[in-house]
């Protein structure tokens, strides 16, 4: 399935290269903007059926995922997997679970995002979410850039696993080589 991802996002124009500024404030050479994939239903679909697959053998009950880059996803993966979805967004820069949405104690949980680099988002749904005691049984996404930094945290099922080279602003050699640097993302600032 690898290669069909890649194909996938590269046909939607997704998989960018280039000079980017990641939503973590981290810069690389290459993008992964799974909003493109959002025009196509029917690719959207095919990944969310996927990544269901993935996820059959884990007993869970509901996927949420943080708005807004990875609601479509979230939502179509659940629709594949037969689950209830909810999502977090951002109010006053703070993640919350809001419009009258609630989780039981111990509800099972996958939180499903597009992109993983940092996990900045999916500890933050982690704090959104944690007031209602549920048990958070993975983190599932499209495309893993973790290089498994967190797989003593929790369990990341992905259908592409990629390794692009990140920098901090200050190393970044595509700066020094002075080639724009581009913000794709959603969030402004760090």
């Amino acid at each position: 399935m690898t290669n069909d991802v890649k194909e996938l996002l590269k046909e939607a124009g997704g998989l960018l290269s280039g000079h980017f500024c990641l939503t973590s404030g981290l810069h690389s050479d290459t993008y992964f903007q799974c909003a493109k994939l959002y025009q196509f239903p029917n690719i959207v679909e095919k990944l969310a059926k996927e990544l269901a697959k993935k996820l059959e053998n884990i007993e869970f009950d509901t996927i949420i995922s943080p708005a807004i880059g990875a609601v479509i996803f979230g939502y179509e993966t659940a629709r594949q997997a037969k689950k209830r979805n909810l999502f977090v967004e951002r109010k006053d820069g703070i993640m919350q679970l809001r419009r009258g949405y609630t989780i039981d104690k111990n509800e099972r949980v996958i939180i499903v995002e597009d992109v993983i680099t940092t996990a900045r988002t999916i500890f933050e749904t982690k704090e959104a979410i944690q007031k209602f005691n549920p048990e958070i049984v993975g983190v599932a996404c499209i495309v893993d850039r973790t290089n498994d930094k967190f797989k003593n945290d929790f369990e990341i099922y992905s259908l592409l696993k990629q390794s692009p080279k990140t920098y901090e602003p200050k190393d970044c050699p595509l700066c020094k080589e002075g080639i724009e640097l581009v913000k794709p993302g959603s969030r402004t600032g760090k």
